[in-house]
């Protein structure tokens, strides 16, 4: 027995000596190999933009002509294809578990935070977008500059500025769900004859007729799932089943999701290597329109890179950067796809794991982020607007300004979150202040390169958005609770006192009194009799 103890504590001995300690620093190939597992898929995403460059420079030089281009583009078109697969079943069952796990104050406040600080910050962007249009004077000296000296196609636009809006309020309110998955309402016009003049030639009247566009009406959906969220929480518990349901539907997508995130750093590789490759005469194009892209991109660093993280420093407190950090896959993808609503599954999932942000905030406010929020947009339509109006030399009054501030709020929440989205609400913006739509077509040459800082700008106010709400709400529930304990507090000294009233009452209450002294005769009564 001695020799065996003997034996196993030699062996207790030599496997404490072969175990390292819990607390031994780890070595730098330990820690280079734990960071290089932790932000693998970031690091492959960003190397895909670098090879994509790289690839579609060396491709660029092979002249290859439009059917080959389009087979380079394949792998790329397969990741678009993808996340736009993915879009519908993610906006609606996360908005309709979101909506339906929040209880109806919680919703209606955070709603109410999430609309203003939308609004507030496309406001803040559209101003900036006209103040450094009129600073660096995009549209000066451009005046022979036009669509001919360029090669380009015109892009037509006779839409009025009421019939844009009165679009918005319809797709609000899809007439049939199912066609909303893949059309949006849109209108037209037609030339009806009125009546004839003095001289009996027939006089004809525009009129607005509804048409249907493809593309996903993606504004109706979000304010039906909502509302169907809502519905569900009043049922109780007859609705819980299918809150369940549409939970395990949503955690579904995001697994699906976690699975084309895997796709993306090649898919990225072939979709920006396409875009050098297809890419006219740069030079051409940068040289007439520097300014432009100049004001563009400056707009967007200034909006993304200090308004935007002051506005969440000013409301947590917190370091923004280190929350964007944990972004940069979201960031990429927004990059190489310029879509707001492609961007929407990894940026889902790269909030939730990577900053803490509570699931059914992120779920409940990036899809809508995602459909209303464009502040990359307004800057960029706002410099659009002034650079056309400089262009045709045509000097913009205090009530145009205004009119370009309003409009550009309101009509980037009906931009479509997809390429050149924000080309049609430009339109919207030059019809309201009575400038013509001609030169639309100098903007679409260089939109490909402005449209990807743009997705950016959209998708990192989304996100901060999300973790203001998330700080928001983390501060709520901590005051919820110190209420609670104090009430419970305050309840415990309530029955203290109360039984010590009782005590007290007890003791000089005639009546009992009167009682004990009964009770205490009873005793004395009974040993007389024994």
């Amino acid at each position: 027995m001695e020799k065996k103890s003997e034996i196993n504590g030699h062996a207790m001995a030599g496997s404490s000596e072969r175990l390292p300690e819990k607390g031994a620093p780890k070595s730098v190939q330990e820690k280079l190999v734990g960071f290089l597992r932790r932000n693998l898929l970031v690091i492959m995403t960003v190397s895909g933009v670098v090879v994509g460059v790289g690839i579609g420079m060396g491709v660029r030089n092979m002249g290859l002509t439009k059917a080959q281009m389009t087979y380079f583009a394949f792998p790329g078109e397969m990741l678009l294809r993808m996340l736009k697969m993915i879009i519908l079943p993610l906006v609606v069952c996360s908005l309709v578990s979101g909506a339906a796990s929040l209880d109806t104050r919680s919703l209606g406040k955070l709603g109410g935070i999430a609309v203003a600080y939308f609004l507030v910050t496309t406001l803040i962007a559209s101003g900036i977008g006209v103040t450094l249009a009129f600073i660096i004077k995009p549209g000066v000296g451009a005046g022979a500059l036009n669509t001919n000296s360029l090669g380009l196609e015109r892009v037509s636009s006779n839409k009025e500025t009421t019939d844009s809006f009165l679009d918005l309020a319809r797709n609000l309110f899809p007439s049939n769900l199912v066609a909303a998955a893949f059309r949006s309402y849109a209108t037209d016009y037609k030339m009806v004859a009125s009546g004839n003049d003095s001289n009996g030639t027939t006089l004809y009247e525009k009129v607005p007729v509804g048409s249907e566009n493809d593309g996903m009406n993606i504004l109706g959906l979000v304010l039906f799932a909502m509302v169907f969220g809502v519905a569900l929480r009043k049922l109780g518990e007859e609705g819980e089943e299918l809150i369940r349901f549409f939970n395990a539907f949503n955690e579904a997508t995001m697994v699906l999701v976690s699975w084309i995130m895997w796709y993306i750093p090649f898919g990225i590789v072939f979709l920006v290597g396409s875009k050098i490759v297809e890419m006219d005469d740069v030079v051409l194009l940068v040289t007439s329109l520097g300014k432009y892209i100049f004001a563009s991109i400056l707009g967007h660093i200034i909006h993304g890179g200090i308004v935007l993280p002051l506005i969440y420093f000013g409301f947590t407190r917190k370091n923004p950067f280190s929350f964007l950090s944990g972004l940069i896959t979201p960031f990429t993808t927004a990059f190489a796809t310029c879509s707001s609503s492609a961007t929407l599954p990894s940026m889902i999932k790269c909030v939730e794991e990577n900053n803490g942000v509570d699931k059914r905030i992120s779920r409940f406010i990036l899809p809508i982020g995602a459909t209303v929020n464009m502040d990359g947009a307004a800057i960029f339509q706002c410099i659009a607007a002034v650079f056309i109006a400089q262009l045709n030399n045509t000097e913009l009054n205090a009530g145009q300004i205004f009119t370009i501030l309003v409009t550009a709020t309101a009509s980037s929440v009906g931009a479509a979150g997809i390429p050149a989205g924000g080309i049609i609400t430009i339109a919207i913006i030059l019809e309201a202040i009575g400038l013509p739509t001609n030169e639309l077509s100098l903007m679409l040459a260089v939109d490909w390169i402005v449209d990807r800082t743009t997705t950016v700008v959209n998708v990192e106010g989304d996100a901060l958005g999300a973790g203001i709400l998330h700080h928001i709400n983390q501060q709520e529930m901590k005051k919820q609770q110190r209420r609670e304990l104090e009430k419970g507090g305050e309840l415990s000294e309530v029955r203290v006192e109360t039984v010590a009233n009782i005590q007290a009452q007890e003791e000089t209450s005639p009546l009992v009194m009167h009682k004990t002294k009964a009770s205490e005769a009873v005793p004395e009564a009974i040993e007389s009799v024994l």
